[in-house]
C-alpha cells in the first residue's frame, strides 16, 4: 500500500507546527543540518527567520535553497521533507513575523516573554526572513501501511 501523502495531506501536515530540521549545501563539507521554527501555509511559501551573519544565513545566501523535514515523533510516524529556491530575503518585521513565530512555537504569553527575553540580542543582529517556494516534495505516512499502529 503507497504510504506517501496526498498534495492536501502533505501541505496540511506541512502547516501544523513541527519543528523542522533544515539542511543547507556547504562548499567543502557534508550539508549544515540544524532544527529551525518555520512557517507555511498551503499553496504559498515556507519561511524561515535566521541571523543574515550566522553560519547559517551565509550557508543560505551561498546556496540559494534549502530543504526542510517536519516529522511526527510518536506513533504513527509521518513526515514531509520540502527541497526549493530562496524567493526572496529581506529584514525581519518583528511584529510581522517576529511575534507571529513566537507565537506559534511557544503560545502568546511564552512568546512574549521569549521576545523581551531575546529582544537585546536580535537588536544586535541582522534579522532576515528568507522565503522558499517548495519544488520537490517527499512524504510518507506510515499510518497508512499500518492502519492498526
Amino acid at each position: 500500500m503507497p504510504m506517501a501523502m496526498t498534495k492536501q495531506e502533505r501541505e496540511a501536515f506541512l502547516a501544523d507546527v513541527h519543528v523542522g530540521v533544515m539542511s543547507i549545501e556547504e562548499a567543502g563539507r557534508g550539508p549544515l543540518t540544524v532544527p529551525i521554527w518555520y512557517d507555511y501555509k498551503p499553496g504559498g511559501e515556507l519561511w524561515i527567520l535566521t541571523d543574515r551573519g550566522s553560519r547559517k544565513g551565509k550557508a543560505l545566501d551561498a546556496a540559494g535553497r534549502f530543504s526542510l523535514c517536519a516529522q511526527t515523533e510518536s506513533l504513527p510516524y509521518k513526515y514531509v521533507t520540502v527541497e526549493g529556491p530562496i524567493v526572496s530575503v529581506e529584514p525581519t518585521d518583528p511584529e510581522r513575523q517576529g511575534r507571529p513565530m513566537a507565537h506559534r512555537y511557544l503560545g502568546q504569553e511564552l512568546g512574549d516573554q521569549y521576545l523581551e527575553a531575546t529582544s537585546a540580542d536580535e537588536a544586535s543582529r541582522e534579522s532576515v526572513c528568507i522565503r522558499m517556494r517548495p519544488e520537490h516534495w517527499l512524504t510518507v505516512d506510515y499510518a497508512k501501511q499500518f492502519s492498526q499502529v
